[in-house]
């Protein structure tokens, strides 16, 4: 998400050996918690209900308020292009209530293919257990991705991306209306750097949502979530050569890594993603969602950490599509 997206490249995830595009792309999936714990804002939703539409499903109040139900089983099917990498993979989900009362929803990863072929997980990956919610009074968190399956990665920081871009409006109560829009001036800067191997890692976004429909008839409201630059991006910017903007908005995406040759892979540009969910009148949940997500950058190699002695410039884009569908449970 990188704002909240994440990438990991289809040649690091064959190899299973550190390198610096790899520990990047990594990363950039950590930080789809991180700016998560920044919303800690008051209640979603207001307790009038609106009029009841003559269709099938009345208006709710907050069409994206999720109604839980202990013991409901979700299925979720995802496919993911990750530059030249194809893979698709199952969450299988239960619904629980901890001693608080509050809800959420417990996933296990299965029937993964990698570029066409049936992928075997890491032995770990059958104790794996991802905790999800869409509660707005449950923070969203990242599990330890230290003990999962590198492959799994994506898919699992994937999958909450789409869970915190339905959690965060349903909380704000921001967009209940077909054509309510909301942007939230975030621009705090997220880091992902773990001061070994990557540096300095961090990113700065705001986000943009708008309600786009709701179709009671078919029962169904569909949202989109646009991850975007801020007007001033909190970032540091080592090297002078970083100040010029990649694209067309200043730089919201920095990373310098230290390279087992002992010089240093330094990256910096603009990220940037669209989120397009579909939700459940009945419940509110995800029905299908949708992400699209690209960040273009230019790289250089250089010989000291100040990054004053580098070599050419390399453009580079990174662009991923994911999708994921939720599987009925059958008669």
């Amino acid at each position: 998400m990188v704002s909240l997206a994440c990438t990991q490249s289809s040649e690091s995830l064959r190899t299973y050996q550190w390198n610096p595009k790899q520990e990047r792309l990594k990363a950039m999936q950590k930080k789809v918690a991180s700016l998560a714990l920044f919303f800690c804002v008051s209640p979603a939703w207001l307790a009038a209900q609106a009029p009841a539409a003559p269709a099938v499903f009345p208006m709710p109040a907050n069409p994206l308020h999720r109604q839980y139900r202990e013991g409901e089983t979700l299925v979720y099917s995802m496919t993911g292009i990750n530059e030249s990498w194809h893979y698709t993979v199952r969450a299988e989900g239960t619904v629980k209530k901890n001693n608080a009362g509050t809800y959420f929803e417990e996933f296990r990863w299965t029937d993964m293919t990698s570029d066409g072929k049936p992928y075997t997980m890491a032995p770990e990956m059958a104790d794996f257990r991802q905790k999800l919610s869409l509660d707005p009074n449950v923070m969203p968190s990242l599990p330890n991705l230290a003990q999962v399956d590198p492959r799994l990665i994506g898919p699992i920081t994937d999958l909450m991306t789409f869970y915190v871009d339905l959690w965060l409006p349903a909380k704000l109560g921001v967009v209940k209306k077909p054509g309510d829009h909301f942007y939230l001036k975030l621009g705090t800067p997220s880091s992902w750097a773990d001061g070994s191997h990557v540096l300095i890692g961090v990113s700065s976004i705001d986000f943009d949502m708008t309600l786009k429909s709701v179709d009671t008839s078919a029962g169904t409201a569909t949202l989109e979530v646009k991850h975007v630059p801020p007007a001033k991006p909190q970032i540091p910017l080592p090297g002078a050569w970083m100040q010029a903007p990649v694209a067309d908005s200043a730089n919201n995406w920095v990373e310098v890594v230290k390279q087992p040759d002992g010089k240093f892979g330094a990256s910096v540009g603009q990220e940037e993603f669209t989120v397009d969910l579909t939700v459940s009148l009945a419940d509110g949940k995800i029905l299908a969602g949708t992400m699209d997500n690209v960040v273009e950058t230019i790289q250089r190699t250089c010989d000291d950490q100040a990054l004053t002695q580098c070599g050419a410039p390399v453009p580079h884009q990174i662009e991923r599509k994911i999708e994921v569908e939720f599987e009925p449970a059958k008669p």
